[in-house]
């Protein structure tokens, strides 16, 4: 096929981007780091505090739309699980489609996550000095930014395993949070919790029902709860770090998946069995709304220590993961070539850029926060869409090369193939379609569609020219 790359019969490219990555970088996650990291990197702010909106648009349905949008996420990374699970690379997706599709694919895919995840670590460093700021009035946040930029980016600096282990931590925290919330919650529900009325099924269906806002209420809440889940893409990232890649992201990603749905979908529910969902309380921060109608004292504070905790292991785990994907895309000959260098199984040229970026990005913050810093927000608003089609189209070829010329590489197995990946596609063109018709979802897929076909330009530009090179 034009544009594809010759294969081995393995099916990797003439010189495979995972073994040369895997060479020079470590092993030092284990299996307890990649289930944290998988567990974690969805468990964000988003999740804490964002959750608040999507709950006012579409009232007790939210529950439904985040069990539709996790349904997508769950197919999304097992056909991700598949493919990593037979090549494990540091550069994940953008390896499998640049092997799959061709160098134009792995380029553009690659630098738009990378994008995305600097652009990522900004916003979160910006919302962690603002909870720092509030507890310490007088201190600039800038101050504080400045603080968790150098921690995390010598954190990085230092080794994989001085990453996983914070993580690691991060991700129990936040685990732990939530579900000690889920059985708080449960209790409450169930009438056994002293002091606190069971309100039985009355704020889900009788408070304008179900289904208050309709289906654009559904819509909007289906919109709000899908971004929500991005983040566990990471793991597949990391095991190729691990001391066994193959098992290590094939248990990864199979726990990983039921046990998120059930911390998105199960928590939700509860908000909206305790609390009215149109409540202003709710819209501020739902879980602390819930823990002040239980009567926690400090509900506000103690999930303000939980936002800054889930916003710090995000930015600790962007930094990681958008170093790991530049480091992959200059092995491969598709970035600058001085930012390929590892010291001591640690692309350190990597890191520094990635951090540097995502410090920029808040200094665009402070100096244009309405005009550029909106842009960069945008050109991102729907690029981790662009990322699932990349994945889908990737599994649909691989997996039929792998079938033919390396079957037992399927460890992880995608479900039903090829019947739910064609679902997923089409799942994922329907977000496309609904995000057209909202006005501000608008504005961000015009900006990431701008985004993406200029970095596949420049992929396809390069491609040929390499061709014609040889």
């Amino acid at each position: 096929m034009p544009g594809t790359p010759d294969l081995k019969t393995d099916g990797s490219p003439p010189e495979s981007p995972a073994g040369t990555e895997q060479s020079s970088l470590t092993h030092g996650l284990r299996q307890r780091h990649l289930s944290m990291i998988a567990l974690g990197g969805v468990i964000g702010a988003g999740l804490f505090v964002g959750s608040g909106a999507g709950i006012a648009a579409a009232g007790p349905s939210i529950v439904l739309a985040y069990a539709l949008s996790g349904l997508l996420v769950m197919l999304v990374m097992r056909m991700l699980g598949e493919m990593s699970a037979a090549h494990p690379a540091s550069g994940s997706f953008s390896v499998h489609a640049e092997r799959s599709i061709g160098p134009w694919a792995g380029f553009t895919s690659g630098w738009i996550f990378w994008t995305l995840l600097c652009v990522a670590v900004a916003v979160e460093a910006l919302g962690a000095a603002a909870i720092m700021a509030e507890w310490f009035p007088g201190t600039p946040d800038w101050l504080w930014v400045a603080v968790f930029m150098a921690v995390f980016c010598g954190t990085n600096l230092l080794s994989v395993r001085n990453f996983g282990e914070y993580e690691f931590w991060f991700a129990a925290l936040k685990v732990a949070a939530i579900v000690l919330f889920l059985l708080l919650g449960a209790a409450a529900v169930l009438g056994l919790l002293p002091g606190v009325d069971s309100p039985g099924a009355a704020n889900l269906v009788g408070e304008g029902g179900f289904f208050p806002g309709g289906a654009e209420g559904l819509v909007a809440g289906l919109l709000a709860s899908l971004f929500a889940y991005g983040g566990l893409e990471t793991v597949t990232i990391a095991a190729a770090e691990s001391h066994d890649p193959v098992r290590g992201v094939a248990k990864a990603v199979r726990t990983a998946m039921w046990r998120v749905a059930v911390f998105y979908v199960g928590s939700m529910l509860v908000v909206v069995t305790l609390i009215p969902w149109h409540d202003e309380s709710v819209l501020s921060g739902p879980y602390a709304a819930v823990l002040d109608h239980l009567g926690i004292p400090a509900a506000a504070q103690i999930m303000n220590v939980v936002v800054l905790v889930a916003l710090l292991s995000a930015m600790n785990a962007n930094i990681y993961g958008a170093s790991r994907m530049a480091y992959s895309l200059v092995r491969r000959g598709e970035g600058p070539a001085f930012l390929g260098r590892v010291a001591g199984g640690v692309p350190r040229r990597a890191v520094l850029a990635s951090s540097a970026f995502g410090f920029f990005a808040v200094l665009l913050s402070f100096w244009w926060p309405d005009t550029v810093f909106t842009w960069l927000l945008n050109m991102v608003g729907a690029a981790v869409l662009v990322v699932w089609s990349f994945i889908a189209v990737s599994q649909l070829r691989t997996r039929r090369r792998l079938e033919r010329e390396a079957p037992e590489k399927l460890v992880v197995r995608m479900w039903l193939f090829p019947v739910l990946t064609w679902a997923s596609l089409a799942a994922v063109a329907a977000v496309l379609l609904l995000m057209l018709r909202e006005d501000a979802t608008r504005v961000q897929l015009a900006f990431t569609a701008g985004l993406t076909l200029a970095l596949a330009l420049v992929g396809l530009l390069r491609q040929r020219a390499a061709a014609r090179a040889r």
